[in-house]
């Protein structure tokens, strides 16, 4: 298929949870101004990591998250959040599927490796511990009191079942796991079925919250977080050359995508064409992206390239940047290959800088953002950078969010692993502008 046979595919809805809002707007005002998520944890006693602080959602009424009250009995912390954006993003949109066109409606998530509960986990510390050691017949005790789903709501595709039912949707669905990767390759997994003719709207994004016990121990032994406890708001400041690891979030992101020609025909509301998706592997570390910028350059050539677009026509970048030393300097690198002479003239930021680092949910929440950026002519601000390092000296937005007329917009997510994920969104009027 040439590109100028391909379908081209609208963003009509967004639905938003995130560390500093719990919904789109809320969220994006935070961001504009710079807020941050960050607090010490306080969903479960976090005294005895090295980290003890993260981005949690705050005042979340999972009560009122799905359209069905009794989802909520097989759904996990991160599920009660891909719910309530959902949601939002099919109110947003104006649409929903129905009887007659519900087979034509797809979904792709990216979640979360494991989306456990701390309650479940503190349950089966309690029945599988005697003294100390490991017991795992206290698990098949008569008076274990775990919910008898609770393993199923630990599968990381538990949350697609449970939006499949929640809204009625019959016909394409995937789940995407991929690490930091997850929420970008579930989006560029709905564009593909979009122009295969597959489905005509699909439901897209991610979800995750590893803001538990596990999740904390594991980064904490790959020396991925940040250690500023005393500093939590200030944790998180990608490119900064003072930073020491990211900030641990949690949260969801969802875009409704539909036919372009569908769209105008029932004057729906486009924040921005979804243009292009790349996608590459690394194969450098588990936790590090290669110093050179080798594998994302292949993804955000590759986005371009699907576009139909050259580097000259992208003037905003919703960076990766996740407050480590290594990977921000990788980024940097794939930013200053592609765009070369051009570096200078494209504004770039990080907004992990206020919400931490979503996992799995990421790369929607960001994808998210840029067609927010685009509605609004507004580049959002990579706070709390003071200390530039003169290796990753792009065009920061510094300070403050900047005005700025965006013609077309890339969200890098950069995965453990290698997974590495571009899309490109492109702004409707751009050939006006």
């Amino acid at each position: 298929m040439s590109l100028i046979d391909k379908r081209r595919i609208a963003v009509t809805g967004i639905g938003l949870v995130t560390p500093v809002g719990n919904d789109r707007e809320s969220t994006w005002e935070a961001l504009l101004a710079g807020r941050s998520g960050g607090a010490q944890i306080e969903n479960f006693d976090a005294s005895g990591f090295s980290t003890t602080i993260g981005a949690e959602v705050k005042g979340f009424e999972r009560e009122n998250a799905a359209p069905c009250r009794k989802l909520l009995k097989g759904a996990s912390r991160a599920d009660g959040f891909a719910l309530a954006a959902a949601n939002e993003a099919l109110s947003d949109a104006g649409i929903a599927p129905t009887d007659e066109d519900s087979h034509r409606w797809g979904l792709a998530v990216g979640a979360g490796m494991m989306t456990v509960d701390y309650d479940d986990l503190k349950v089966v510390y309690d029945y599988a511990t005697e003294e100390g050691e490991f017991q795992p017949n206290g698990l098949l005790r008569q008076d274990y009191p775990a919910d008898p789903i609770s393993f199923c709501r630990w599968q990381s595709n538990s949350g697609l079942s449970m939006l499949t039912k929640a809204f009625g949707i019959r016909g394409y669905a995937t789940s995407v796991h991929t690490a930091c990767a997850s929420g970008g390759q579930a989006i560029g997994s709905a564009l593909k079925a979009l122009r295969r003719g597959q489905c005509d709207r699909v439901l897209a994004g991610g979800f995750d919250s590893m803001l538990n016990p596990v999740g904390i121990s594991g980064f904490c032994l790959l020396g991925a977080l940040s250690t500023d406890n005393d500093n939590p708001a200030g944790a998180s400041r990608p490119f900064d050359e003072t930073r020491n690891g990211f900030l641990l979030g949690e949260g969801a992101g969802f875009l409704v995508l539909e036919d372009w020609d569908a769209a105008i025909e029932r004057e729906a509301k486009i924040y921005a064409e979804l243009g292009g998706d790349g996608n590459s592997l690394s194969c450098y570390r588990i936790t590090d992206s290669p110093p050179d910028g080798n594998g994302p350059i292949q993804a955000i050539e590759q986005a371009l390239a699907d576009a139909g677009i050259s580097a000259g026509e992208i003037d905003y970048v919703n960076a990766h940047g996740t407050s480590t030393q290594m990977n921000d300097r990788s980024e940097c690198a794939a930013l200053k290959a592609v765009f070369g002479d051009r570096v200078n003239d494209v504004s770039v930021s990080s907004t992990k800088s206020c919400m931490g680092h979503l996992i799995a949910a990421a790369g929607a929440v960001e994808a998210a953002v840029c067609c927010l950026a685009i509605r609004d002519s507004t580049a959002p601000v990579n706070a709390n950078h003071q200390n530039p390092d003169p290796n990753c000296d792009v065009n920061l937005v510094i300070g403050e969010s900047r005005a700025l007329e965006i013609r077309a917009a890339l969200s890098n997510s950069l995965g453990f692993g290698g997974s590495n994920s571009s899309l490109v969104f492109l702004n409707p009027e751009r050939g006006q502008l």
